[in-house]
C-alpha cells in the first residue's frame, strides 16, 4: 500500500468481537418487528397500521413541553439551567408515521447528559402531506430557533439530528439552512442515524445488502412508503438534490456522525452521503455496524452500547467547541 492510497476498513476489532452477542440480542428482539405489508393490504391499510404500531411503542414523557416553533408543534426537552446547544431533532417513520413523543426518552437522556434543550418536531407526513411538506416544516422550525433560540433557552449554537426519516429531515434542513437562510455556520453538527439519502432507492434498499440477516425494513416497505413521499415521480426526478441529499453539494456541512449497521436496506444511502461528504471536505464520522438492522438500538448489547458511547462522545466534541467554529 503506498502512502497516498488508502485501507478501508469500515469497523474495529472491537466491534467484530461483539457480532455472536449482537446476533443473539437480534433474535430474541426480532419478533416485535413486522415491516412486511399484509397480504391483501392496501397502500392506507398498511400505513393505518405502522402508524398504530409506533404509538403503541411510545412513551411520553410528563416534562415534554408541547411548543409550536415556525408555526409547528413540536416537543420541548429542557435541561436544568441554561443550555450549551439546542438540538433540533426528526424523528423516524419513513416520512408516513411516527410522532415527536416517541423519541421523548432518549431525548430526555440528551437533555440531561449534555445540557442540551431537544426541540423535536412533529413535521407533517405523507401520503397526505408529500413532499415537501415535512422538510418545509424543518425550515420553519429551523428559522425561528435561529432567530430565538438564544433568548429562549439561553444558547445560541445549533446543532441537528435524527433517526431514520429524521435522518433524511436533518441532511434535507441542513442544506436548505445553508441555501435559503445562508445560516449554515450557525449549525455545529448533523447527526444522521441511518438515514434515507438517496429517494430513488440504492442498492441495499432494493435488496442488494452484503448480509441476508434479519432487517426491521423491507424492500416492499420502502417501495410503499416512497410512492407515499413521492409520487408519481420517476427515479431520475427523485435524485434532485432537493429530494436526495446523496445528489446535492454537501459542501459547507457542519461536522456529520454517520451511522448505520450493515443488514439496513438503507446502508447505502449512509455510505454514499458519508463518503460523499468527506470528499467536499466535511469532517465525518462514520460509524458502521457489522450486522446491525434499522433501528438497530432497539437491540441492547455491547455493539449498541459502543454506538451510543460513541455518539455521546461526539455530542461532548461538538459542545466543547467554540460555537460556529470553522475548523473541523
Amino acid at each position: 500500500m503506498t502512502d497516498a492510497s488508502l485501507r478501508v476498513r469500515l469497523w474495529s476489532d472491537e466491534l467484530e468481537a461483539m457480532r455472536a452477542e449482537a446476533r443473539a440480542a437480534i433474535a430474541a428482539g426480532s419478533q416485535w418487528f413486522n415491516d412486511r405489508p399484509a397480504a391483501g393490504a392496501t397502500r392506507d391499510e398498511h400505513i393505518a397500521a405502522q402508524r398504530e404500531s409506533m404509538v403503541a411503542s411510545t412513551f411520553p414523557v410528563a416534562e415534554a413541553e408541547e411548543r409550536a416553533f415556525g408555526g409547528v408543534p413540536c416537543r420541548v426537552l429542557r435541561p436544568d439551567g441554561d443550555a450549551r446547544a439546542v438540538y433540533l431533532h426528526f424523528h423516524g417513520g419513513g416520512m408516513v408515521a411516527g410522532s415527536a413523543s416517541m423519541m421523548d426518552i432518549p431525548n430526555q437522556m440528551l437533555a440531561k447528559e449534555h445540557r442540551v434543550a431537544v426541540v423535536s418536531v412533529d413535521y407533517r407526513k405523507a401520503p397526505e402531506f408529500p413532499w415537501p411538506a415535512g422538510p418545509d416544516d424543518g425550515v420553519a422550525v429551523a428559522r425561528e430557533l435561529l432567530e430565538k433560540g438564544e433568548a429562549e433557552f439561553g444558547s445560541s449554537r445549533v446543532l441537528i439530528g435524527g433517526e431514520s426519516a429524521g435522518g433524511y429531515m436533518t441532511a434535507a434542513v441542513a442544506l436548505r439552512v445553508r441555501d435559503e437562510l445562508g445560516a449554515i455556520d450557525r449549525v455545529d453538527g448533523l447527526n444522521l442515524t441511518f438515514g434515507v439519502f438517496d429517494w430513488s432507492r440504492s442498492p441495499s434498499q432494493r435488496g442488494q445488502r452484503p448480509t441476508d440477516e434479519f432487517d426491521v425494513l423491507s424492500v416492499d416497505n420502502i417501495n410503499l412508503i416512497t410512492e407515499c413521499y413521492l409520487p408519481d415521480r420517476t427515479p431520475e426526478e427523485r435524485r434532485a438534490p432537493e429530494i436526495s441529499p446523496a445528489f446535492a453539494d454537501l459542501r459547507g456541512l457542519p461536522a456529520c456522525f454517520v451511522s448505520v449497521g450493515t443488514a439496513d436496506h438503507l446502508l447505502d444511502d449512509s455510505l454514499l452521503f458519508a463518503t460523499r461528504a468527506a470528499a467536499a471536505g466535511v469532517p465525518v464520522e462514520l460509524m458502521v455496524l457489522p450486522e446491525m438492522p434499522h433501528a438497530f438500538q432497539a437491540f441492547d448489547c455491547g455493539m449498541t452500547r459502543a454506538w451510543g458511547d460513541a455518539i455521546s462522545a461526539w455530542f461532548e466534541s461538538r459542545l466543547r467547541r467554540p460555537p460556529s467554529s470553522t475548523t473541523p
